[in-house]
């Protein structure tokens, strides 16, 4: 098949989930058909050839079209008196939904491939075979920082998310192959045939996320794009109420906090005890140094990537029921599962205190993801659905 995939930002690097995601399917996709990617940027400063050099061997063809702030301004204002939500809003313009069209009728592809619901206004109205990822239920997310934002933002987010519910649902109807990337999210989805909807995991790069055996320097660590508000408010809860129980107990306990583009609250979190770093090169030195993985995530969706590359790298993982809906590891075996401060800080004394139990978890957390999050396994289940309406 040619597949003509559209992004809402160039894939690479490699640090937000749906860049994450985009280039392992571009990546296994590959395999056996033509990819012609389409990516929007609105980053000025983004390495376009490092890039395109990272992408070029699983593409046909690569096309970037840049989307300028002033422009990204007006179109906010469009989409919000048309009932769009910002997300869409946020990554649309007349002029790139031109060039979008040209290209597709130049590749003339038997499949079209956007990820996420911010791109479907580019894809909805071509009269080839379509395919949406909306990877995650971007609506239900929109709510749970509802729920936790202060009164002046509460108001902007209710109507993001009730714009996101009425859209999610909409597009069901325009796309031949919907795809999501956990259950939890699809039984989200407003609408009465979303178990129509193709649920693919996520996968992990096995060889690229194996164990390594180095001097351990931090006793827990969390990782991921620090700008991202569930990151954020998972550092807010970790730093202020988790690690001050743990501290009580054993005061020497280290705290390492990984990721890019760190926001102003997660910088503000260092001390002697808890190390921020910013933009990581590789990743796996931080989890290689560390002892325990710890995600607290109390809002957001989806499936957390840091997990499976720290279950992958042999660390015993701690998360909250809400990041586990859609990983479903087995508690107390594959994973340790927590729901209040307390319960986070007994779980992490408990793996620190008994090194046995912690060997144990990881060696079956690692099993867990080998058996359930292969890239080209999960990419699978996307390829058949496409051949089929292709054929």
């Amino acid at each position: 098949m040619k597949i003509f995939v559209l992004l809402s930002r160039i894939p690479w690097p490699l640090e937000k989930g749906d860049k994450l995601r985009a280039f392992n399917q571009i990546k296994s996709l590959s395999r056996n058909n033509e990819v012609f990617l389409c990516c929007l940027n609105d980053d000025a400063s983004a390495d376009k050839n490092e890039a395109v050099r990272k992408l070029q061997p699983f593409c046909n063809a690569i096309e970037i079209i840049d989307l300028p702030k002033y422009k990204i301004l007006w179109n906010l204002f469009v989409a919000f008196l048309k009932g769009w939500p910002i997300q869409c809003g946020y990554f649309y313009n007349s002029s790139a939904h031109s060039r979008i069209h040209s290209l597709i009728q130049r590749v003339q592809p038997d499949m079209l491939y956007g990820q996420l619901v911010r791109v479907a206004p580019y894809l909805q109205d071509e009269s080839c075979k379509k395919t949406i990822d909306y990877q995650d239920t971007l609506s239900v997310g929109m709510k749970r920082r509802e729920e936790k934002a202060s009164w002046v933002k509460r108001w902007i987010f209710h109507m993001e998310f009730r714009r996101l519910q009425r859209y999610e649902r909409c597009i069901m109807d325009t796309f031949d192959v919907k795809t999501i990337i956990s259950d939890s999210d699809r039984q989200c989805i407003d609408h009465s045939r979303k178990n129509d909807i193709l649920v693919v995991p996520n996968g992990v790069d096995f060889e690229h996320f194996t164990k390594k055996n180095v001097a351990k320097k931090y006793d827990v660590v969390f990782t991921g794009n620090m700008a991202y508000p569930p990151n954020v408010d998972a550092v807010a809860f970790l730093s202020r109420e988790i690690m001050p129980i743990v501290w009580k107990t054993r005061p020497e306990t280290t705290l390492c906090i990984a990721g890019a583009t760190p926001a102003p609250s997660v910088k503000s979190a260092a001390n002697e005890k808890i190390t921020v770093t910013g933009w990581v090169d590789d990743m796996r030195d931080v989890y290689a140094q560390s002892h325990i993985f710890i995600a607290p995530m109390r809002i957001g969706t989806g499936l957390q990537n840091k997990l499976l590359e720290a279950m992958s790298m042999e660390l015993p993982c701690i998360t909250s029921p809400l990041a586990n809906g859609s990983l479903r590891a087995e508690n107390g075996t594959e994973i340790c599962v927590a729901d209040s401060a307390e319960t986070y800080a007994r779980a992490i004394l408990n793996l620190l205190n008994d090194e046995q139990m912690a060997e144990q978890m990881a060696h079956n957390g690692n099993s867990f993801v080998h058996a359930h999050f292969d890239w080209n396994a999960t990419t699978e289940i996307v390829e058949k659905a496409m051949e089929k309406i292709y054929k």
